[in-house]
């Protein structure tokens, strides 16, 4: 019986890897400041909230893009969220600001803390 064999194959050729991008090298240290405007959204206080619950308090007949525009343009303090965030905090609109009410020491918080047991300080 014959014995089969594979057809001789080529070597396979070395991986190509790409061409490496060169590093950027700055003369000033690295700093921790960030840009006046950012466009990353970032967790938002409860005192930003109510910021913005009054102020579409104030302006009724906007919609919820120009209010997310009007906060994303301030010069000072601009606060950057989605109108789906925005949309989500109106349906929540009542507790945040019975959390604000009950706690004026949460007005500093990102989101409320809750207490499973409140005997345990």
């Amino acid at each position: 019986m014959p014995s089969e064999k594979c057809k001789p194959r080529d070597k396979p050729h070395p991986y190509n890897h790409p061409a490496k991008k060169p590093r950027n090298i700055h003369d000033a240290p690295a700093t921790s400041a960030q840009l006046v405007k950012s466009t990353t959204c970032s967790n938002l206080t409860l005192s930003d909230w109510l910021t913005v619950f009054a102020y579409i308090d104030a302006h009724p007949a906007l919609l919820q893009n120009c209010v997310v525009k009007h906060f994303q343009t301030l010069k000072s303090g601009a606060l950057n969220f989605t109108q789906a965030t925005l949309s989500h905090k109106l349906c929540n609109r009542v507790a945040l600001e019975a959390h604000a009410n009950d706690n004026p020491n949460a007005l500093s918080s990102k989101r409320p803390r809750i207490v499973t047991r409140p005997d345990v300080e």
